[in-house]
């Protein structure tokens, strides 16, 4: 194990799940998964709680919630499953994931995300955005079991037949009661979730928004679009915002994701490309570091939540590579520290907040939590 500051150690030059009990959960949902999320809440009845969401051409999709058993009765279910010789061709860890419950959702979900507000008393949230922003109230005990239901969707052109999609949001975690969502209308949204109305609205890009994510504290936030610009905000000054780079002939940016250990980081990448870029908002317009090391293009990125210093990323190569970044300052990051190949192009991934051993990826029409 090698040393690395700001957070618990993550092994050097191997494989991403492939520590001293190698443990990968495979889930297989009936269509392509495209949308993931871990809750933020620990549940006494399950180790692990995500939100899964269908990716099918067509108004009919789907929202999973899905769940696996404590650990204790894993390792039950994994002893009775080899007394029974059972000869199925998944591992040992694979077959204990299971769907808790299904909501039906139109359109497929762009994001998924669960209410950072965990504090006793809580609703259990669940926010969605497809052709609006929905967010759902989910119950869960263990009498009935599981259940989702709609609670609001957010329409903020009431007066219009036609919707422009959003693209993506983000839930800002210190303040709950705010949600950001991008559109290919080329604005930015800022709801409040009590009121259920919008707070602003305002043209953030020349073209499409396709990623919006806050920083750490309530006021920064920063999107991506078509345009090929980073741009930053502050809820309390809207009248301008910053333009912290732009993308060689201004090619589109996809993604955006904010080290929230280390605010003065981002992490971005372009459409169809192979390389992530890191940049420090201090040291505007110039990458601070670009990884390479995928053969794909970069489909996700995720900064490890206890470390300001590691981030994962994956794409069509099927690889989920992850990456230390504490020299980055210093010399060029040539080489990922730690590697996973799936069977399949990799659409998502996140790193989960609560327990960060584990990351999820999302390939074909399986969701796979592998230990790091």
């Amino acid at each position: 194990m090698a040393e690395h500051m700001g957070g618990p150690d993550i092994a050097d030059a191997g494989e991403i799940g492939d520590g001293q009990r190698k443990e990968i959960y495979t889930y297989e949902a009936p269509w392509t998964v495209f949308a993931m999320a871990w809750s933020h809440r620990t549940d006494p009845g399950a180790q692990f709680r995500l939100a899964i969401g269908s990716c099918v051409e067509k108004y009919s999709n789907a929202v999973q919630i899905v769940k696996k058993g404590p650990v204790e009765s894993s390792h039950d279910n994994n002893h009775n499953n080899n007394n029974n010789n059972n000869n199925n061709n998944n591992t040992e860890y694979e077959s204990q994931l299971y769907k808790a419950c299904e909501l039906e959702h139109p359109y497929p979900c762009t994001k998924i995300l669960w209410s950072p507000e965990t504090s006793n008393g809580a609703r259990d949230l669940l926010a969605t955005t497809g052709d609006y922003l929905r967010i759902w109230n989910v119950v869960d005990d263990e009498s009935s079991g599981v259940s989702a239901k709609k609670e609001v969707m957010f329409n903020n052109n009431k007066n219009s037949e036609y919707c422009a999609p959003l693209t993506s949001f983000d839930w800002n975690e210190a303040d709950p009661n705010i949600i950001g969502t991008g559109s290919i209308d080329t604005t930015c949204t800022i709801w409040d979730v009590t009121n259920q109305t919008a707070r602003t609205q305002l043209i953030a890009h020349d073209r499409e928004v396709y990623d919006l994510a806050f920083a750490q504290g309530k006021d920064i936030f920063a999107s991506v679009g078509a345009d090929g610009s980073v741009r930053m905000f502050d809820l309390r000054r809207l009248d301008h915002s910053t333009i912290i780079y732009e993308s060689p002939k201004l090619s589109p940016l996809l993604r955006l994701e904010w080290n929230k250990q280390d605010p003065n980081y981002l992490a971005t990448f372009m459409v169809d490309s192979l390389t992530t870029i890191i940049l420090d908002i201090r040291v505007p317009s110039t990458p601070v570091a670009e990884l390479g090391g995928h053969t794909g293009c970069v489909n996700a990125t995720a900064w490890a939540p206890h470390s300001f210093c590691h981030i994962c990323t994956a794409g069509d190569d099927s690889q989920a590579l992850i990456w230390d970044l504490s020299s980055m300052q210093n010399r060029p990051v040539e080489d990922p520290i730690l590697a996973y190949n799936a069977e399949g192009e990799i659409n998502n991934l996140q790193w989960s907040s609560t327990q960060p051993d584990w990351i999820s990826i999302a390939f074909n029409n399986k969701l796979q939590i592998l230990r790091v």
